[in-house]
């Protein structure tokens, strides 16, 4: 196995209900230790308000792009103002305490930002159109975003100088980004698809921030999207190391996409366990469906452990804490059923 590709077992999406940063980076950390249980992760807290959620959050690393909240949204601005100010100490609140429960730590860390696109479909222009409207300006936030990214990996690996950095891009709007589905202001009209290979361009720009020297194992790059219809080969293309999905909505029509990943070295990170309030089955249950995945695929099982990372289907902000723990926990059980008995 390549450890420098490695995800290990199981990780979390990024996303966690509360407001305790600390309490948060405690759980996360004391769940996926490397190398037994999986990749920590520094997680998101939305439930405090806007900046903390995963558009504000990502707009407040913009280099020489300000964005503040609208009664319809988030919306580009001339100058950084008090939302611009709040997203960015929020961010300083959450990487102190994973710093604080990361001391030591050798192994992958994961971080998230939104992705070039699901962010131009979510901050505003002036007359309250989506960015995505107007390629000029598609054009300067992917180079605004990878410029913040830039700085902003490079001082998460001042803080974890052990840690090799796996960035995630959350890209939940991509695939209504390709299709052309992107409600205007109005809502009456959508916006036109965007050209299959300006989207992959861009993506390639952004990830192209976090590749790997010569001297240093950093450069993974995972995206992630929660809905239907993954366009996995154009992610590939792109320069993904790692594509992160919701297992549960994969069709057999994805089964040679899929295949195709595997053998090429690409990671999947599986989204199997739910991310609403039940009782969750039993670990070998939530994994059954993957195993049935490799055997109808006719990949070798040696090929799981090291292939698949096991997460919840999505975020877990809108979860009480006691089940968020319960998920994350039962994201390693489930990892450790596979990896005993893959076939």
């Amino acid at each position: 196995m390549n450890e420098h590709l490695s995800f290990g077992p199981a990780t979390g999406v990024g996303s966690m209900p509360g407001g305790d940063a600390r309490e948060a980076a405690k759980t996360v950390t004391g769940t996926f230790e490397w190398p037994g249980t999986g990749m920590p992760y520094l997680p998101e807290l939305p439930a405090r308000g806007p900046g903390a959620d995963m558009i504000g959050r990502t707009a407040g690393l913009l280099v020489e792009l300000y964005a503040r909240v609208e009664p319809s949204g988030w919306r580009i601005g001339d100058r950084p103002g008090r939302d611009t100010k709040r997203a960015r100490s929020w961010l300083g609140e959450d990487l102190d305490a994973l710093e604080e429960f990361t001391q030591g730590h050798e192994g992958p860390l994961k971080v998230q930002a939104v992705g070039p696109w699901t962010l131009a479909t979510a901050l505003e222009l002036k007359n309250g159109e989506a960015a995505l409207s107007d390629p000029g300006a598609c054009r300067d936030l992917a180079g605004s975003l990878a410029e913040g990214l830039r700085q902003h990996l490079a001082e998460i690996r001042r803080r974890v100088p052990g840690a090799r950095i796996v960035l995630q891009l959350d890209e939940p709007s991509l695939v209504a980004v390709l299709r052309g589905q992107v409600k205007s202001a109005s809502g009456y009209r959508t916006h036109r698809a965007v050209d299959r290979q300006l989207v992959e361009a861009t993506l390639r720009d952004v990830i192209g921030v976090h590749t790997p020297a010569e001297d240093t194992p950093h450069g993974a790059v995972v995206v992630h999207s929660c809905a239907p219809d993954v366009p996995f080969a154009l992610l590939r293309r792109a320069g993904a190391t790692g594509i992160s999905f919701d297992f549960t909505l994969l069709t057999e029509r994805d089964d040679d996409m899929i295949g195709e990943a595997v053998e090429g070295g690409t990671k999947l990170l599986a989204g199997v366990v739910p991310t609403t309030e039940g009782a969750l089955s039993d670990p070998a249950g939530s994994v059954m469906r993957v195993r049935t995945l490799w055997r109808r695929l006719g990949l070798h099982p040696g090929l799981l452990a090291d292939a698949v990372t096991l997460t919840p289907t999505c975020g877990l902000a809108g979860v009480s804490p006691a089940y968020a723990r319960r998920a994350l926990a039962h994201c390693v059980r489930a990892a450790r059923s596979l990896a005993d008995n893959p076939e």
